[in-house]
């Protein structure tokens, strides 16, 4: 099997998405590295995965921090990249550089610096692999998306960029569409299930993503070998719409 014996690293593993895939990863064999900002988190995802799994804290926005990360964990096989605080929608009169400045520290240096740690570190082999995450607003945009428009675009660019500069390990990465996750927590209950109602309504599949079903894209990107600088859309065909 393709994930037997590995050992994958998810910054961001310990809910949603992140979570999502190192459940899968483990049930094919592989161990999980899940890593967050809160032990707390870490350890509840502890308490969810197979025995043997482990765990680690880090600040993204650290590079000391994710130096002593990569240190600690040791040769990988696999970087997953899922780390992102909670979205709300954002229209630009409200969008003041102190708002835009946060949402890109986690999800695009935090993401930058995880990579160039790993990379010079030397913690993944030649036929490693690191999947980043993006979304698929940065093809279908609406009002309110301006952040999480540009950095879906940033983050595709990126990907395309490291592919070439760290070949042959390959990267690529998943674009999901709306999905039922914690990505959401900003908003309240009713706010969020009247968005996955609205959603659900214009996707040629019926209704929005689970992370269960988004982690599969993942294990994608990582087994197959012939896929680098690959963006893999997930949204139940929303960009067709």
């Amino acid at each position: 099997m393709a994930f037997e014996g590995t050992r994958v690293l998810l910054v961001g593993g310990t809910s949603g998405l992140g979570l999502a895939v190192a459940q899968a990863v483990a049930e094919r064999g592989a161990v999980p590295i899940v890593v967050s900002g809160r032990r707390a988190g870490v350890d509840r995802a502890l308490s969810l995965l197979p025995a043997g799994a482990q765990g680690a804290t880090v600040d993204v926005t650290d590079p000391d921090s994710i130096a002593g990360l990569v240190e600690r964990t040791g040769p990988i096989d696999h970087l997953v990249y899922t780390a992102g605080e909670p979205l709300r929608l954002t229209m630009l009169a409200d969008l003041t550089p102190e708002v835009a400045h946060g949402f890109w520290e986690t999800r695009y240096f935090g993401a930058l610096a995880t990579v160039r740690a790993v990379a010079a570190a030397g913690a993944l082999p030649r036929t490693g692999s690191i999947v980043l995450t993006g979304g698929s607003a940065g093809q279908r945009p609406g009002p309110g998306w301006a952040l999480g428009a540009s950095i879906c675009g940033a983050m595709e660019a990126l990907t395309r960029e490291l592919a070439l500069e760290l070949a042959p390990i390959r990267v690529n990465l998943v674009a999901p569409g709306v999905t039922r996750s914690p990505l959401w927590a900003a908003m309240s209950e009713q706010e969020r299930q009247a968005m996955y109602d609205s959603v659900a309504a214009t996707l040629p599949v019926g209704r929005v993503g689970e992370p269960s079903e988004v982690a599969l894209a993942y294990l994608y990107a990582m087994e197959q070998p012939m896929a680098t600088g690959t963006s893999i859309l997930v949204d139940g065909g929303g960009v067709l719409v």
